[in-house]
């Protein structure tokens, strides 16, 4: 905040006290005691003494009422102590007193009014500067950024001119303390919360460190918050969370060594990414992620996207394009986190980049920037990927959303329609406290809904670990990566709602599950599954059904969209040699017995074959259809007979 210091002083804090400040730069004052008080002042702030350095600051002004740096001085003293309105008196009677002699001191102003939202006050500085400076050398560096704070003050006065909606809420006495709360990260289903909060040390007093704190949302309420505990948390600093959206993986920062705790639990220099699985209740052991994720430079502010296999990170390592910048890394089918790549523009830029988070529809991305047209500080931006899967032009969220001051800690809920951030309000609990908003329309996400259960297994209700893959129907690409959980078998896997989706799940010695979501036609709120999902044992006489193979109406031609399905057919097939299966097809009761029967018998025939030219031998296969004689639903309506037109395998020989 010292504004005046930083432009003009900041050289002389590195020159003895016994030598003159006369010397060292031409001040506006010939008096000795008024120099010498002024140089109290600044041995007062180097210690930050702030009364003591106000007191001669004024000793200076008394002496001699003409001592321009003196008044700048003392406004320098009242914005560090956040007496703003005596600032701007102190820093505008030093610019009357000067009468356009030092052309800096509107640089000076205008900093210190945009850093307090005071923007038609700041333009008028900055141009004020420029026209005393017309014909005098400035860098063209100098003149660039002086032009840039005009546009950031232009851009401000419009946005506070045309404000958003934003009522913030106090997420209450639950999780909020007299401490610093702040970096939120919430499950998909909304019932779990993990965030920072600062805490004391209570072996040494004065000492805060950092540590997760966790809250259960219980019929709607947030339930009271507890420290995460061993072994994630320590007596160092743990910071910036982010979990995996069904909140089995928790990845965050530390800034120090692990010493102690094992092997992989070391850092590489300034801060690193780790990680922790959830296993039933517990928290494995952090780990670094290691190289080349991490390296000697700082690496904070994870996210982690609901694929499961991509992490976006906030760095300053080299070969970025400005102090620091958003990057990902994407984990390689070698289990190993692949080289990180930086999101370059729009996204970047020659300034900061901070605080990222993905979104669960894993193409909307918001972050904090000083870089982007904006308030002055760091700004809330929001980007979303277009159909080519490149960034868009980075959004402001707006005014009051974004303000004069640095706005970070944003996170918002799958669902699309509540933000979440960390604020020093005064009506908190004490410190930085966590509040919640609805966002407005245009800068939500696309929608998400999600898929929540439990995988066991249909004979002895085990609970099982089992993979979880969401495919793109359109693409034929993995959207999405989970896992079970390995003690309780629960799963929670989120599924945006802009297409059409193959789920498969899958367990060696298994027989396969799959499910098909058809979610183009929503437009609004799409109401979460909730399914438990019993997997097979592979035995004779089991049969599932192949919810993902697909054929026009009254064709069986195969559709492109079905052979995601048939090649985890053909994976079970190879990596379970000595099995022989049937293929079967049926029909609903629409039409004449025998045409549903030739029907039924060309498409299982179809499949049969796709089977057989994937090297699949024939001596293991067979095929048959048979119409509309075994229903598993009722043929009175469209749901019903859309379940029983399928195509199943079952077991023969084992």
């Amino acid at each position: 905040m010292k504004f005046f210091l930083s432009a003009f002083f900041v050289f002389l804090l590195c020159f003895p006290t016994s030598c003159s400040t006369q010397s060292v730069y031409n001040l506006s004052s010939d008096s000795r005691r008024a120099l010498r008080a002024f140089e109290n002042a600044l041995d007062h702030i180097k210690l930050r003494n702030y009364n003591s350095a106000e007191r001669e600051a004024k000793r200076a002004i008394s002496i001699d009422d003409g001592f321009i740096e003196a008044y700048m001085l003392l406004g320098d003293i009242y914005a560090e102590t956040n007496r703003i309105d005596d600032a701007v008196e102190a820093y505008e009677k030093g610019i009357e007193t000067a009468q356009g002699r030092l052309p800096g001191l509107y640089f000076i102003a205008g900093n210190f009014y945009m850093k307090n939202g005071m923007y038609r006050k700041a333009k008028e500085a900055y141009q004020k500067y420029l026209e005393l400076n017309k014909y005098n050398r400035i860098s063209p560096e100098i003149i660039t950024s002086v032009n840039n704070s005009i546009k950031t003050c232009k851009f401000a006065l419009d946005a506070m001119a045309n404000p958003v909606p934003f009522e913030p809420i106090n997420l209450g006495s639950a999780i909020n303390s007299e401490m610093d709360e702040y970096s939120p990260v919430i499950t998909a289903d909304e019932q779990t919360m993990i965030y920072t909060r600062l805490v004391e040390d209570e072996n040494v007093k004065g000492r805060f460190y950092e540590d997760f704190y966790i809250s259960q949302r219980v019929d709607g309420q947030w339930q009271p918050s507890r420290n995460l505990g061993r072994p994630v948390n320590s007596k160092k600093n743990e910071g910036a969370p982010t979990l995996s959206p069904d909140g089995s993986t928790l990845i965050f920062v530390v800034c120090e060594d692990f010493d102690g705790y094992g092997p992989g639990r070391h850092g590489y220099g300034s801060c690193d990414l780790f990680f922790s699985h959830k296993i039933g209740d517990n928290w494995s052991p952090p780990r670094n992620l290691g190289r080349p994720v991490n390296t000697s430079s700082w690496e904070s502010h994870p996210s982690f996207a609901s694929d499961g296999r991509t992490i976006y990170f906030v760095s300053n390592r080299k070969d970025g394009m400005g102090g620091s910048d958003i990057w990902k890394t994407v984990l390689g089918d070698d289990g190993y986190w692949g080289k990180p790549q930086n999101l370059g523009t729009p996204i970047n830029t020659s300034g900061n980049e901070y605080f990222v988070f993905i979104h669960p529809d894993n193409r909307t991305l918001y972050f904090s920037s000083d870089g982007h047209p904006g308030m002055g500080g760091l700004d809330i931006f929001m980007s979303r990927k277009d159909e080519h899967g490149q960034w868009t032009e980075p959004i402001n969220l707006g005014y009051p959303i974004n303000t004069a001051h640095d706005e970070s800690s944003f996170f918002v809920n799958a669902r699309g329609d509540r933000a979440y951030f960390a604020s020093d309000r005064e009506d908190g609990y004490g410190g930085f406290d966590l509040y919640y908003f609805e966002l407005y329309e245009d800068v939500r996400p696309l929608l998400v809904t999600y898929l929540k259960g439990i995988v066991y297994d249909s004979k002895t209700h085990e609970k099982l670990e089992a993979k979880f893959e969401l495919i793109n129907l359109k693409t034929g690409q993995i959207e999405i990566q989970s896992y079970s959980d390995r003690i309780n078998g629960s799963f929670l896997v989120c599924i945006p709602a802009d297409n059409d989706y193959a789920l498969n799940v899958s367990k060696e010695g298994y027989l396969f599950y799959s499910e098909n979501f058809s979610l183009t036609v929503y437009k609004s709120e799409v109401e979460p599954f909730q399914k438990n999902i019993p997997l097979q044992p592979i035995e004779v006489g089991e049969a599932i059904v192949l919810r993902n193979v697909f054929f026009d109406t009254d064709k069986y031609d195969l559709k492109e969209a079905s052979k995601n399905e048939l090649n985890r057919l053909v994976e079970l097939l190879k990596n379970n040699p000595t099995i022989n299966v049937e293929i079967s097809g049926h029909t609903d009761s629409i039409g004449a017995p025998d045409y549903n029967l030739i029907l039924s018998k060309n498409r299982a025939r179809a499949v049969y074959n796709y089977l057989k030219t994937n090297n699949i031998s024939s001596d293991r296969l067979s095929y048959k259809g048979y119409g509309d004689t075994r229903p598993i639903d009722t043929n009175t309506t469209e749901e019903g007979r859309a379940n029983n037109r399928r195509t199943e395998f079952k077991v023969l020989k084992r």
